[in-house]
């Protein structure tokens, strides 16, 4: 089990149980004719009141006998079907296998449609390694990419994606596999089979969506319904839906808690709300949150596994954003070594913290000559096995680009002062 957890940490940001945020189930069609209070709201897992946005949790209100949709009571629920538009999407709700079945469709579908169309120039005269074809036989979907992979290779439909990883994990469940064996079939949710990278950006939301579409009709301790929630989550912040991303951490750690979850668990909620914090501009928040977490892996872990380097580099890249640059350039000494050793120099999480090394040196306002001379060097080396090993485009990449271009201006303009 831990073994399978390890994997989803990789992107650093995750997501379980139920999500909150959703006041309103219609799409466009009917949105001019829907309350204010459901008006430029986001639309997760559907825990509020449908007509009014009250926040019902997860089990409290009234629901739609027929769709299962969420009001607070008799009164909304009368109001939403008269002046929302309820009584024209009742029924493609039920169809569809009830309300949160049919949200988590219909933002799939969006997701998918915003990714292809991302991806539109860069596949343009491709096909599916997959399904061979240009266009999605059925759902007459564009190819998408965002791996490491180059050349032809790696262009696929987010369908065939999805039902190449659906289909591992069914087999992975029906046989019993043992832990090594599943955690390789789950990386098919979120990593590319042909160069093993993580998906990024809007595919990877797309895919998360695919995840979430797949298992949400599981139990709460379902484990595939847990780690679905995981890649939605994960494809949300990589979509930069921060605040939705905020919404859902927040409430993995409340699941967790509640569901008596190991330690190694909650530190996993904990470390993905200090992201989400971090995104949404709470950095005080997310500095003292990621301070426990690392110092949680260090007792729990050890300094030699990822987990234990996954929470120092958000550790450093907190005490980066408050200025704390001695704290992480020493927090980084003593980790740089550790995850050369233990995961090897191409390793992101070591990419991670050389990166943020080199950030601290040449952004201190004390540094030397000789610290941005090294800042330069270590950058530059960084920014050489990042493109090698993940591709030009991937955001980590291109973020090691940006802080070489600035290092590098930074050391000339020390040198004709």
């Amino acid at each position: 089990m831990v073994r399978l957890e390890l994997v989803l940490m990789r992107a650093l940001c995750f997501v379980a149980s139920v999500l909150p945020v959703a006041s309103c189930l219609e799409g466009p069609s009917t949105a001019s004719r829907l309350p204010k209070a459901q008006e430029g709201r986001g639309t997760m897992i559907l825990t509020k009141c449908a007509a009014c946005a009250t926040e019902l949790g997860l089990t409290l209100g009234k629901k739609c006998g027929r769709c299962s949709t969420r009001y607070c009571g008799p009164e909304c629920q009368k109001t939403h079907w008269e002046e929302g538009g309820h009584d024209q999407i009742c029924k493609p709700i039920k169809r569809a296998g009830g309300a949160e079945q049919y949200n988590a469709n219909q933002k799939y579908a969006e997701a998918v449609a915003v990714a292809a169309e991302k991806c539109a120039e860069d596949t343009q005269g491709q096909t599916c390694y997959i399904c061979t074809q240009a266009l999605h036989w059925k759902t007459k979907e564009g190819l998408v990419r965002m791996c490491a992979c180059r050349g032809t290779a790696g262009f696929a439909h987010v369908s065939c994606l999805a039902e190449q990883a659906k289909i591992l994990w069914e087999e992975a469940e029906e046989r019993n596999l043992d832990e090594k064996v599943r955690h390789e079939r789950w990386r098919r949710w979120y990593a590319c089979s042909l160069c093993e990278q993580s998906y990024h950006g809007v595919v990877r939301c797309a895919l998360g969506w695919a995840c979430w579409k797949t298992y949400l009709g599981r139990s709460e301790t379902d484990r595939a319904r847990r780690f679905a929630m995981t890649e939605l989550g994960t494809g949300l912040h990589d979509a930069a839906r921060f605040e939705d991303a905020l919404s859902a951490r927040e409430a993995v750690l409340s699941m967790e808690r509640r569901c008596g979850a190991s330690q190694h668990n909650i530190l996993i909620a904990q470390n993905n709300l200090a992201c989400s914090y971090q995104d949404v501009g709470r950095h005080e928040e997310a500095l003292c949150l990621r301070r426990d977490v690392y110092s949680g892996r260090l007792r729990l872990d050890g300094e030699e596994h990822e987990m234990t380097l996954a929470a120092a580099s958000n550790y450093a890249s907190s005490l980066i954003t408050q200025e704390r640059f001695e704290e992480a350039k020493s927090l980084s000494r003593k980790m740089i070594p550790v995850a050369r050793r233990f995961l090897g120099e191409s390793h992101d999480l070591t990419l991670k913290l050389r990166w943020f090394y080199a950030r601290t040196l040449y952004r201190d306002a004390g540094a030397t000559l000789g610290d941005l001379r090294e800042a330069v060097t270590t950058v530059e080396e960084t920014a050489r096995t990042a493109r090698r090993v993940m591709g030009g485009a991937h955001p980590l990449a291109r973020d090691i680009e940006r802080t070489l271009q600035n290092a590098r201006e930074a050391l000339a303009a020390r040198d004709e002062a």
